[in-house]
């Protein structure tokens, strides 16, 4: 049967004639390839069903690299979907990107919490972004046939990395490769534990460039880090093959069983079927129930009949429920039912149900911020010796940001 069309996309449709439209199309870039393309395609497969409109896509990992050269140009995507909100807000506010504030009416500007009601404002008063999936990153995988019983505190977890460690099996698979921005799988790993050890406020200060990187409890989140995955034995290969190791070729350790554990966001869970999790465990008491989350944001750089209609498809239940029906993403609309397994469905209703979803801290860090601290990730496992330097080296980044160049954002839902 014929999916329901949108009221606002009904109203394009109208308003310039459905053959006027299906003569229309439109660029996508984003960063999604392989699995995560294929899926991506199925909404825009999909959304040219309804309306006509060809969508020509393009997924690349250099995903920043290619948006600035093409806006530098003059010849930007129609749209493009990128998963750091700093990003977003700088395109926003270089007046690059255009506001959708009557695309996204109705149910469809109700149908989201606050949290994510206040990325779509990107910094100011109306909606410039729609966010097209999330991802829950406060998760650790592993082989139920290997670990029966999963850790719930960070003592168990260390215990069992220990135990792993000492019986000769590599406890834990890393990659921080991801070429060409490479280290963002260590930042993930120090901000889940700044996040759990120091507790919310401290993350919230810290990822606005209020908390210095020399502090207490942001230095103790690295150490803390290190004392798990720095003893020889606690990785697959060793650490410096760590640093050289593909994030998605860390996961496949995982599945093919020679490593027990790989911290990595839910949308590993393509590659995991046989795999489950546990939520990533409290360092210290009264941080349990915290969860980081991301979000990949749709932003228009033009302002056609063709895109606004892609925008308002994006933003509707139709356009929301369709890469989740595939169980491997996660929608932040409310209502949106989720598919697939129940791993994937517990994932689900973490999204919805936990007391404090925190953003990805480096995700709204600016580029500059985010890029130096990827690259400190990688220093620190090559050579733990230096971490006072480059942390102080962090601190003056900091210090060199302007004040619009920070994001304040709290956690919440």
């Amino acid at each position: 049967m014929r999916r329901l069309v949108p009221l606002l996309l009904t109203a394009l449709l109208l308003s310039s004639g459905a053959c006027g439209l299906r003569q229309e199309s439109l660029t996508v870039l984003a960063s999604w390839t392989g699995d995560e393309e294929v899926a991506f395609r199925a909404v825009l497969d999909a959304f040219t069903e309804e309306t006509g409109i060809e969508v020509t896509y393009t997924g690349t990992r250099a995903l920043t690299q290619v948006l600035q050269t093409d806006v530098q140009k003059g010849a930007p995507p129609d749209i493009a979907v990128l998963p750091s909100p700093a990003e977003v807000v700088r395109y926003v506010r270089a007046g690059a990107v255009k506001p959708m504030a009557d695309v996204v009416v109705g149910e469809a500007a109700d149908a989201y919490s606050a949290q994510w009601r206040g990325l779509r404002a990107a910094g100011t008063d109306t909606v410039h972004a729609i966010p097209v999936k999330v991802d829950l990153k406060s998760i650790i995988w592993y082989d139920p046939a290997v670990i029966p019983l999963p850790p719930g505190t960070w003592a168990e977890l260390t215990a069992l990395t220990e135990r792993l460690r000492a019986a000769g099996r590599a406890p834990w698979c890393v990659g921080l490769a991801a070429a060409p921005a490479s280290g963002w799988p260590g930042t993930d790993w120090v901000e889940d534990i700044l996040l759990h050890q120091a507790g919310p406020e401290v993350y919230r200060r810290w990822a606005a460039g209020t908390q210095a990187w020399t502090s207490a409890p942001v230095r103790q989140a690295w150490l803390t880090w290190g004392s798990l995955v720095l003893p020889p034995g606690s990785v697959r290969g060793d650490v410096r093959s760590a640093l050289v190791t593909d994030f998605a070729d860390a996961s496949k350790s995982l599945t093919a069983g020679r490593c027990a554990l790989e911290h990595q966001a839910s949308f590993a869970i393509g590659g995991h079927r046989d795999a489950d999790y546990f939520p990533f465990p409290s360092v210290e008491p009264g941080n349990a129930g915290l969860a980081e989350v991301s979000a990949d944001l749709a932003v228009a750089f033009t302002d056609t009949k063709a895109t606004r209609a892609f925008m308002a498809y994006l933003a509707s239940a139709d356009g929301q429920r369709i890469w989740p029906a595939r169980g491997t993403a996660f929608s932040p609309r409310r209502g949106v039912e989720q598919h697939g397994t129940a791993v994937s469905a517990r994932i689900a209703k973490t999204l919805a149900n936990s007391p404090g979803l925190c953003f990805d801290a480096s995700d709204l860090m600016p580029a500059r911020m985010s890029g130096a601290f990827q690259r400190a990730a990688l220093a620190y496992l090559a050579d733990p010796t230096q971490l006072d330097t480059l942390l102080t080296d962090l601190d003056r980044v900091r210090a060199g940001l302007a004040d619009d160049e920070r994001l304040d954002v709290a956690c919440g839902r």
